[in-house]
């Protein structure tokens, strides 16, 4: 009997695992946002109606304390992929973000506040065609005093954020002229030159004090010989065991962590099928050994992954 893998491959931020309720689906992280016990978890996560077959699906995350931190939809109940509009909190109640995504990639504006509900920016996520992130402009800008900086996409910004820290010059929206900012996590430093939003030229220094030069900010990673190659070496490389030939079909959902060498470590099975086709999905990703890394600012970083396989009669 022949067997079809079907895969598809997305770049992901948290994915949690499993605490059932008779209709919704509850799941705990850290404040990595990673897998956790319910007695060690920073934040937890609602999918309502997730025993429900369904196209799309209310998400919910609430701080610790059972304030809201998000709300938004997806349109996969095993993991994250937003469709439509988000909107983010503070644990205070005050709206934090909104912003708007289609299967996954951001589009349109985000409207952002501080935590004492004063605005503090609106900016535009808008498409390009050939290009896989979308084009940024700065449209209005208010810093912490309420003075605004940038107004209709002229003037200095500067942003704070949990993971990053950038200031400089917009014009008509965009980047223009040296920009500087910090990483946090990971930790880094950096300058770059813009023309007309275009990244002209970057420098950065790690935390090792190594210095990178690069000319783009974000390279996802990726396989050496090509993602057809890597779709092909899991299609010919699954073995379904011949108790489940006959019996067994499904969708097995997991994660891995490509690390800064291009290893793969950190195989998790978020949802799987059994029958030992799990441990076989693991050991096919596990062998496949041909990655370039994630790179940040000309700096390799870890990049979590995730691959749904289909198994069909």
């Amino acid at each position: 009997m022949k067997f079809n893998l079907h895969l598809a491959l997305f770049f992901l931020i948290p994915f949690l695992s499993i605490s059932q309720t008779p209709v919704s689906k509850i799941t705990y992280m850290d404040s990595l946002w990673k897998e956790t016990t319910e007695e060690n978890y920073k934040y937890y996560r609602i999918v309502k109606e997730y025993y429900s077959d369904k196209k799309i699906y209310n998400v919910i995350d609430h701080y610790k304390s059972g304030a809201i931190y998000m709300v938004g939809k997806s349109n996969n109940k095993d993991y994250l992929n937003k469709d439509g509009q988000f909107i983010y909190y503070y644990e205070n109640g005050n709206k934090k973000t909104i912003s708007n995504f289609d299967k996954g990639k951001q589009t349109g504006k985000q409207y952002n506040w501080y935590e004492n509900g004063k605005p503090k920016s609106e900016i535009e996520y808008i498409e390009i065609k050939n290009e896989t992130t979308p084009e940024l402009n700065i449209n209005q800008y208010w810093d912490a005093n309420n003075n605004q900086k940038v107004i209709d996409g002229n003037g200095d910004y500067e942003d704070l954020s949990e993971t990053l820290f950038e200031s400089g010059k917009t014009k008509n929206g965009l980047h223009e002229g040296v920009w500087k900012g910090y990483g946090i996590k990971p930790k880094y430093t950096y300058t770059e030159n813009y023309e007309n939003g275009k990244l002209i030229s970057g420098t950065s220094i790690d935390s090792s004090n190594i210095e990178h030069s690069y000319k783009k900010v974000n390279q996802y990673p990726v396989p050496k010989r090509g993602m057809n190659n890597f779709y092909s070496y899991i299609g010919k490389s699954m073995s379904i065991p011949i108790a489940a030939r006959n019996t067994v079909s499904g969708k097995i959902y997991l994660t891995f962590v490509i690390e800064t060498d291009g290893s793969v470590v950190d195989i998790k099975i978020i949802k799987g099928i059994g029958y030992g086709i799990d441990e076989e999905a693991i050991r096919v990703i596990k062998d496949y050994k041909y990655w370039n890394p994630g790179i940040l600012r000309g700096i390799p970083i870890r990049v979590l992954y995730s691959i749904p396989i289909t198994i069909v009669l």
